[in-house]
């Protein structure tokens, strides 16, 4: 995938999203949940002979609400899977900020670019 297919397939689970974090200031205030935030935190490349041959990246999906969203999750695993991906879930409860954040991991092969919203 490009980086430009994996920000449409994000949003086309239809909430406000954004690679790593919004960048809020007191004119753009980061949205209310639900809202997703994705990164590639790391790959795990093909290489051999001082070269990479494919790159392999680490898709971390995080939604989060403010109530569990069965839905809403739903939606994100309907997205992945119509990616092919495969993924591994875990849900914590952000007592700080009083929300739920469900993170899907998996792994796709980037092909380059940048991402875009």
């Amino acid at each position: 995938m490009t980086p430009q297919e994996i920000a449409a397939m994000i949003a086309s689970v239809g909430v406000p999203y954004a690679y790593s974090h919004f960048d809020a200031t007191p004119e753009h205030p980061a949205p209310a949940p639900p809202f997703i935030c994705f990164f590639c935190p790391g790959s795990d490349d093909v290489y051999a002979d001082d070269k990479n041959y494919v790159s392999i990246a680490d898709l971390s999906v995080e939604l989060y609400t403010r109530n569990k969203d069965f839905a809403l999750e739903s939606a994100v695993e309907a997205a992945l899977a119509a990616h092919d991906l495969a993924w591994d879930k875990e849900q914590t409860y952000l007592d700080g900020e009083k929300v739920y954040m469900t993170s899907w991991d998996c792994q796709t092969v980037l092909k380059g670019g940048n991402y875009a919203q």
